[in-house]
C-alpha cells in the first residue's frame, strides 16, 4: 500500500497539471530521440529547436513542472539574470511568469548561444539581452569543455576550446536592483559568487546550481558563508537522490562530477 501511495502521488503530481502532462508526453515522443541531434519541436505555446532532447526533457521537468526558477515580484518588469541560458527555456519561462521582465542571458558556447537567439527570436520575445560569453571573474576569456548540450564546463572531459568571458560582478554593479539572479555555470559559481560577495546586496532572489568535480576542492562552505554574509536565507536540494554515496561517489556513471546540489536564496 504505502509504494502504491509514493507511486501515486508522483504519477498525481504530473498529471494534475497541464505542463506535467506536456512533460509527459514530450518523454513518450522524445525520449527515445538519438541523443546531442538537433531538433525542432513545439512546447506550451513556443516554437524550439533543440540541441539534444533528452536535456531539454529534464529542463523542461525542472523549469515548467517542477517551477524551480519560480519567484515573487512587486515589479510587473522585474530585472533578471539567467547565467547559463542554454537554449532559452529558463528565459522563456521567466517571460511566460513576467512578460515585461528585463532579462539578461549568458551563455557560454557560441553554438548553443546562436540556438538561444534563434529561439527567442521564433517566439517574439522581446526585453531579453543574449551576451555570448561564459561568466566569470574578468574580461579575459577562459577555457571550457563542451558537450553540445548543457554540460559545457571549465572542468569538462572533452577537448576545450578558449572562449571570451564577462566580468558578472561589474555588470551587476551597474544595476540598482535585481530582482532574480539564476546560475548555472558548471562549476565557475564559486569563483563567481566570492568575486560578486560585494554586489550581492542588490540580489532579491537566488539561484545557484553547485557543482563539486573529483580532483578538485569542494567550496560549498565558502559559497554559502557569501550567501550567509550577505543576509539570504537559503533551502539545500540534492540533484539526485542517490543510494549509498559512500559507495557511490561519482554523480552519475562516468560524471566528473561527485556532487551537485541545488541551492535557492532569498532576502525576507
Amino acid at each position: 500500500m504505502l509504494a502504491f501511495k509514493i507511486l501515486l502521488k508522483e504519477v498525481f503530481h504530473l498529471i494534475r497539471h497541464k505542463n506535467g502532462r506536456r512533460f509527459l508526453w514530450l518523454a513518450f515522443r522524445k525520449g527515445g530521440k538519438q541523443r546531442f541531434k538537433a531538433q525542432k519541436l513545439n512546447f506550451a505555446g513556443f516554437k524550439l529547436q533543440v540541441t539534444d532532447c533528452l536535456s531539454f526533457i529534464w529542463q523542461v521537468k525542472e523549469i515548467f513542472v517542477d517551477e524551480a526558477y519560480r519567484f515573487q515580484s512587486s515589479s510587473a518588469q522585474p530585472v533578471i539574470y539567467d547565467c547559463g541560458a542554454n537554449i532559452g527555456t529558463s528565459a522563456l519561462y521567466f517571460k511566460h511568469l513576467y512578460p515585461e521582465a528585463k532579462v539578461t542571458a549568458f551563455e557560454a558556447d557560441e553554438k548553443i548561444a546562436a540556438v538561444l537567439k534563434t529561439n527567442l527570436a521564433t517566439n517574439q520575445l522581446a526585453d531579453v539581452t543574449v551576451i555570448a560569453k561564459a561568466v566569470w571573474i574578468n574580461n579575459e576569456g577562459i577555457e571550457i569543455a563542451t558537450d553540445g548540450a548543457d554540460g559545457a564546463s571549465m572542468y569538462g572531459n572533452s577537448q576545450k576550446i578558449s572562449i571570451p568571458s564577462v566580468r558578472l560582478k561589474d555588470l551587476l554593479a551597474q544595476e540598482t536592483h535585481i530582482d532574480m539572479l539564476k546560475m548555472d555555470i558548471e562549476g565557475a559559481e564559486v569563483d563567481v559568487m566570492l568575486d560578486c560577495a560585494k554586489v550581492l546586496d542588490k540580489v532579491q532572489h537566488l539561484f545557484v546550481e553547485y557543482h563539486a568535480y573529483q580532483g578538485q576542492p569542494q567550496q560549498l562552505s565558502k559559497l554559502l558563508a557569501v550567501l550567509e554574509k550577505n543576509q539570504f536565507r537559503y533551502f539545500i536540494r540534492d540533484d539526485q537522490d542517490r543510494k549509498s554515496p559512500l559507495v557511490n561517489k561519482r554523480f552519475r556513471n562516468n560524471s566528473p562530477m561527485d556532487l551537485r546540489l541545488n541551492i535557492f536564496a532569498y532576502k525576507s
